[in-house]
């Protein structure tokens, strides 16, 4: 690693992970990265954070759930359930 290089790391303010530019380095060890998306500079995590990255499956089933539970019965629902009772 040289200062300058890139280096994918966890950005606070972007919620995810990003391409970052070394910044600041002590011998072989990268001290601090700036963010090349918001230009946020912060100490190196390299690439911790507290939660896991959602998989496309976790997040499809996400937002599927989410629509699903919103979305109002319809009127043939209704009387499906109806006779059944």
């Amino acid at each position: 690693m040289r200062l300058g290089d890139y280096v994918d790391d966890y950005c606070s303010p972007c919620k995810r992970t990003t391409d970052h530019s070394v910044a600041a380095m002590t011998d072989d060890d990268v001290k601090k990265v700036r963010c090349r998306t918001c230009e946020y500079e912060h100490t190196y995590r390299h690439n911790k954070t507290a939660r896991k990255e959602m998989t496309a499956k976790e997040a499809f089933d996400k937002v599927l759930a989410n629509v699903m539970g919103s979305m109002p019965q319809t009127p043939e629902s209704k009387k499906k359930t109806s006779r059944t009772k």
